[in-house]
């Protein structure tokens, strides 16, 4: 049996150390305080927010509507958190239809409101169906937040608030990118509930 044991403690040293980057990285702090606040707004004002992504990305977008719309750190009620990537009916109607880069994008116009948050992840920055759903977001008056890996990234140049990853690495990118969604989640779930329990609605 073969011993990778050197090839799994690399890997955890690489991930810490992105984290460790990331902790310490003011902009991304920045953000992740803009992102949670856009989001906290939208919740109050009786708006939701829309969530999407690719592959490794699409599961992160699931994960954290699962996050709002159930609950993250203690019983409340439910925010209207909405994975655009779940439906796959939606999805092959729109990519047989229109073609594969306009999946998020005939939702984005079809389900967002002004005053709505559009969350778009992308590891690459350059998905061309997250930069035209962006671009349709931005058209209807959604805040848009996107979530990226480090460098000059298209995606950026449309999202109001743009959350950076410190690294080059896909993995570890979005490694990143669910811990701050999970300080995300955590942030929206005090701001508005104050930490008390709360009865869902009946």
């Amino acid at each position: 049996m073969i011993d990778n044991s050197d090839k799994v403690a690399a890997y955890f040293r690489r991930s810490c150390e992105a984290l460790d980057r990331a902790a310490g990285d003011p902009a991304l702090r920045e953000a992740i305080d803009g992102i949670a606040g856009a989001i906290t707004r939208a919740f109050r004002n009786g708006a939701k927010l829309l969530i999407a992504g690719n592959g490794g990305s699409a599961a992160d977008a699931q994960h954290i509507a699962g996050e709002l719309l159930s609950r993250f750190g203690f019983d409340r009620n439910p925010l209207p958190a909405i994975a655009l990537t779940t439906d796959t009916s939606i999805l092959t109607a729109i990519g047989n239809d229109y073609g594969y880069d306009r999946t998020f994008e005939r939702q984005v116009r079809g389900l967002g409101r002004p005053g709505d948050v559009f969350l778009a992840l992308s590891t690459s920055g350059r998905s061309p169906n997250v930069l035209l759903a962006l671009k349709a977001a931005r058209d209807l008056g959604i805040t848009t937040i996107g979530f990226t890996g480090d460098g000059r990234r298209e995606m950026s140049a449309y999202c109001d608030i743009c959350l950076a990853a410190p690294s080059g690495e896909t993995p570890v990118i979005q490694q990143i990118h669910i811990v701050a969604a999970h300080v995300i989640c955590g942030i929206v779930e005090q701001e508005l509930f104050g930490g008390a329990s709360v009865k869902a609605a009946e």
